[in-house]
């Protein structure tokens, strides 16, 4: 499937399965992404390909030489926000090109929008198989850029990325260690980045951009909950015990990846003390609406924990609602805190698997963190 961008086109590839009952679903791959699609409809030369988790959805017609053309809608960027897309049946690679194998490999000190006021940094980590498929992410000080799959070929890299919120595309221009090029996020935003090869390069701690607000010592919130029930932190079902509050949203893929891993610390840990609560805050306007999504967000995932509505996502207006926090930069982010109602440590972002060995990292350091924090 390609989606039109208007200056540029967005590649990615999926595949049809029927089931036994003849009921159709998709699977969509990004690197080793797999994201199952079971909400497929016919009705005559008609085809819509539900999204599982994020609100948006496919379109178009089916022609008799077996592709398929319409509109990819994504509500969650308003109404009328859809792009063109254009699909066709058979093997194919993402990218054209003759690939050059392994000059991608390695770590990029990559800079977005370099010059601008609002340039920030990152950290291109790539992986050049055999075969020239390049795989990887950027990391940024508030999260990743999830699982990115192209190619290199002799002097360009391209890269692209679908899950059903993200539609990403990147390319620029390949001089040895050097690139230059563009990144689109579907039809409403694009910016250039450029990149040298740093095996050295860093971001800031993620534990060191959020953190209390002077004068405040504890975190205090008081939200309904997905069933309607209010929950805070003076609730009896979480007096005495160590808590992990995560602030997210619906609409966000790295809290997806985040929300898998905090059930995966929920299933070891709570019968030891831990509690975890999500506060999520959405982009729908209508609180009817917005609780639906997170319903639909915790019963798709089969989140065991309370997901908390807290309002809008606009940063400002989430900022006033938890005002203990100096800032909210990104989400998600994860406050963790003590038996004692002390905040041990506030993490802004998240780093999911795509990124690999960054991921695994702080897999295994948020085991050991989670280890001493009921052990106190």
């Amino acid at each position: 499937m390609v989606l039109n961008l208007g200056d540029a086109s967005l590649p990615f590839q999926f595949s049809f399965t029927e089931g036994d009952t003849g009921a159709l679903s998709i699977r969509v791959s990004n690197a080793s992404e797999i994201i199952d699609v079971p909400d497929v409809s016919v009705k005559g030369d008609s085809l819509t390909i539900r999204m599982p988790l994020f609100d948006s959805e496919f379109i178009g017609v089916l022609d008799s030489d077996s592709s398929y053309s319409g509109f990819w809608h994504n509500y969650l960027k308003g109404p009328n926000y859809r792009i063109p897309f254009t699909a066709k049946a058979g093997a194919a690679p993402r990218f054209s090109g003759t690939a050059f194998t392994g000059q991608a490999t390695g770590r990029w000190k990559t800079v977005f929008s370099p010059g601008a006021p609002e340039a920030y940094n990152a950290i291109g980590v790539f992986e050049q198989h055999a075969d020239g498929v390049v795989v990887g992410t950027f990391l940024t000080e508030t999260g990743d850029y999830r699982f990115l799959e192209g190619v290199a070929t002799a002097d360009s890299l391209m890269l692209s990325c679908f899950d059903g919120s993200h539609a990403f595309l990147f390319k620029a221009r390949l001089d040895g260690e050097t690139l230059a090029g563009r990144f689109w996020s579907g039809t409403h935003w694009h910016e250039p980045w450029v990149a040298v090869k740093d095996s050295a390069f860093t971001l800031r701690n993620p534990d060191s951009l959020t953190s209390l607000r002077e004068g405040y010592e504890m975190v205090d919130f008081d939200f309904p909950d997905t069933e309607g029930r209010t929950w805070s932190t003076s609730d009896p079902a979480l007096h005495g015990r160590p808590l992990l509050v995560h602030i997210m949203g619906s609409w966000c893929p790295n809290c997806v990846d985040e929300t898998r891993l905090l059930k995966e610390a929920y299933a070891k840990y709570h019968d030891r003390g831990l509690e975890v609560v999500a506060i999520g805050f959405e982009k729908y306007e209508d609180p009817q609406r917005a609780r639906q999504a997170l319903l639909r967000f915790k019963n798709r995932l089969q989140v065991p924990y309370p997901i908390l509505f807290g309002g809008s996502a606009s940063k400002d207006r989430a900022s006033a609602k938890l005002p203990f926090l100096n800032h909210l930069i990104s989400y998600p982010t994860c406050i963790f805190i003590g038996r004692d109602r002390r905040v041990r440590r506030i993490r802004t972002g998240f780093y999911g698997p795509g990124t690999g060995a960054h991921y695994e990292h702080y897999r295994k350091s948020l085991d050991a963190f989670l280890e001493s924090l009921v052990a106190e």
